[in-house]
Formats: structure tokens, sequence, C-alpha cells
């Protein structure tokens, strides 16, 4: 069974609701860290979607001699 591929803004709001749930600190301090580690784990994970995006838009609006103009992605530019 393949795993669903995570999205960005599902990943914002599970971020977000773990950030509200522990500032109303109701949580127990086991299910305290689990949350934390959660929200790290999707902190990065938002972090590496925004980091590729703004990769992609560089791309788009840059050409070598520093001009805005697009130019194609293609995935192999997504592994630099």
């Amino acid at each position: 069974m393949t795993k669903k591929k995570e999205k960005f803004e599902e990943a914002l709001q599970k971020l977000e609701a773990i950030v509200a749930q522990m500032e109303e600190g109701d949580l127990p301090l086991e299910e305290t860290l689990k949350a934390f580690e959660e929200g790290v784990r999707l902190v990065k994970f938002c972090t590496g979607k925004l980091d590729e995006a703004e990769r992609k838009v560089e791309k788009l609006i840059r050409d070598q001699a520093g001009k805005l103009q697009t130019t194609p992605f293609t995935e192999a530019d997504d592994d630099s």
C-alpha cells in the first residue's frame, strides 16, 4: 500500500492544529512530546515545499543574464 502524498496545505493545517492544541496546555507530557515531534516533522516538510516552490519561481523568472524571463522547468531540475 502506498502512502498518499502529503500536500502543503494539509500539512500546514495539521501544524496549526498541533500548535493550538499545545497552546491550550491540557495535553499530558507524553502526548505533548509526540505532538511536538509531529510538529517538527511538519515544519520541515512545509519548509522543504516552500524552498522547492521558491526554486521553481526563480527558475521561471531569471535567465542567465539576470533578466526576468520564463524557462521550462523539468523534473531533472527539481533534483538539484
